[in-house]
């Protein structure tokens, strides 16, 4: 475990985004919490106790690992829904746990099938069609034979539930491809319908679609960068905004990541600083060197563009970001001592560093730049 960066999750913004996700959807809408990615860099293990503390029992993952990691912290009674890839290994373990999955083609619904059959314990399958994501998903003409297996292996599968996901609904460039996926869901649950298979849940929406598309929402929603107090675009803000005519964003940013100063240095004028010419200094300066680099999900990319705070100050990455080391410029800041704190993401005194203009300056994605920060950087619950 690494000793030179932590990041605390706050409980108390969290509870804030579960309370505010909640009261939005209602109570008829089971809330999934998506924790696919090591939860989008905020730790499985850790995020998972706390929201399990903040009332949440229902977990989205993408594969049987993250799964059972979740497993290995929460004993009580919760949900578990695989969405992804699943090893024909883990059929027995995921079966046996009663952990609910993704089936999206044949012969992942057979191998269920076959398990079940030889544990005597029913496999729980909820079944994704294609819409218009053209990724994963039974197509139109592949329904018949679904409904005909669900059918002849009732007693071995429990059709949970009927699944879909939207391609873009962030953005409202891709307003009518995605009409015409719930049109086409809408149609496909009509169909299972028909064939007297009803699901017990529809499920489509992620963060992005239950904030653009309401409809979607229906049964249980799939939540993932909204949860950890982030909008999956300024698109779908704005248009949270219009409709409630409010103007403060009423999510709260769960994640700080911090570090320290493990030294300083003095550079004269027409110096370079680290790494290359990347940086030449234009007078006599004063620099901090960080612990933290791009193997611990420090991008490359904001070199000479990156800021951290330091006693409340702004500070810029000056130089080349190395593998475990950063430099930042700290020639203003007059008393500045080895050890003291330095924040990479979050707040410190009246300033902040957000995810978002930390993204900007590394040219990231929200998603790609939390779930890029390393796994084995400690993770910790704070109030």
């Amino acid at each position: 475990m690494q000793t030179n960066s932590i990041i605390e999750l706050s409980r108390t913004a969290y509870q804030n985004n579960i309370d505010f996700l909640s009261q939005l959807f209602g109570k008829k809408t089971i809330l999934s919490s998506v924790v696919k990615g090591n939860a989008y860099g905020h730790g499985i293990p850790e995020f998972v106790t706390m929201a399990s503390a903040c009332g949440v029992n229902h977990f989205s993952v993408f594969d049987a690992d993250e799964a059972r990691q979740i497993k290995a912290v929460l004993d009580q009674k919760i949900t578990i829904l695989i969405m992804g890839y699943l090893h024909q290994n883990d059929l027995e373990w995921i079966i046996e746990n009663e952990i609910e999955f993704f089936v999206f083609d044949k012969k992942r619904l057979m191998d269920a099938c076959k398990m079940a059959k030889k544990l005597n314990k029913k496999a729980i399958v909820h079944i994704e069609a294609e819409t218009g994501m053209n990724r994963t998903g039974f197509e139109k003409n592949e329904l018949a034979t679904v409904v005909s297996i669900l059918k002849k292996e009732k007693d071995n599968l429990v059709f949970k539930g009927l699944c879909t996901h939207y391609a873009g609904a962030e953005s409202i460039a891709n307003y009518y491809r995605i009409e015409k996926q719930i049109k086409r869901f809408n149609e496909i649950y009509q169909f299972f319908c028909e064939n007297e298979l009803k699901p017990l849940l529809r499920h489509s929406a992620c963060s992005a679609a239950s904030i653009m598309f309401p409809q979607t929402r229906m049964d249980l929603v799939r939540i993932g960068i909204m949860q950890y107090g982030l909008w999956p675009s300024q698109e779908v803000f704005i248009t949270y905004l219009n409709a409630k005519k409010i103007k403060k964003d009423p999510l709260h940013r769960i994640i700080t990541w911090k570090s320290v100063i493990m030294g300083i240095k003095k550079v004269k004028t027409a110096e370079f600083i680290g790494y290359g010419t990347s940086f030449m200094a234009k007078k006599d300066m004063k620099i901090a060197v960080i612990p933290i680099g791009y193997a611990h999900g420090y991008s490359r990319s904001l070199s000479n563009h990156g800021r951290v705070l330091i006693q409340g100050q702004r500070c810029m990455v000056i130089g080349l970001v190395n593998m475990n080391m950063v430099a930042v410029d700290i020639t203003e800041i007059e008393t500045v001592k080895k050890g003291e704190e330095v924040v990479l993401i979050g707040n410190q005194k009246e300033l902040a560093i957000t995810i978002a203009s930390f993204s900007d300056y590394s040219s990231q994605l929200n998603y790609e730049l939390l779930t890029r920060i390393s796994k084995t950087i400690p993770r910790k619950i704070r109030n």
